[in-house]
């Protein structure tokens, strides 16, 4: 699973999804542009049928950035 959000991370949604490995704290994410930052060391498996997944983002920053890339996708259409 990790992998997987690694793989998109740096593919098709860079950018808007992000990937960590680091010991981090919500701090570290104050003006970040991304939508969701992914915490891998934050994850567990609590069974074989359910996984608790982390995520990390600046609500204001990340929601902004995305209405600005709507903006642009419409002036651009």
């Amino acid at each position: 699973m990790t992998r997987s959000m690694q793989e998109e991370s740096e593919g098709k949604l860079k950018g808007i999804l992000g990937y960590t490995e680091d010991d981090v704290v919500s701090t570290d994410f104050i003006g970040d542009s991304r939508s969701s930052i992914f915490d891998a060391k934050a994850g567990i498996a609590l069974n074989d049928n359910f996984v608790k997944l982390v995520s990390w983002y600046d609500n204001e920053w990340g929601y902004s950035s995305r209405v600005i890339d709507l903006i642009v996708h419409i002036a651009t259409a």
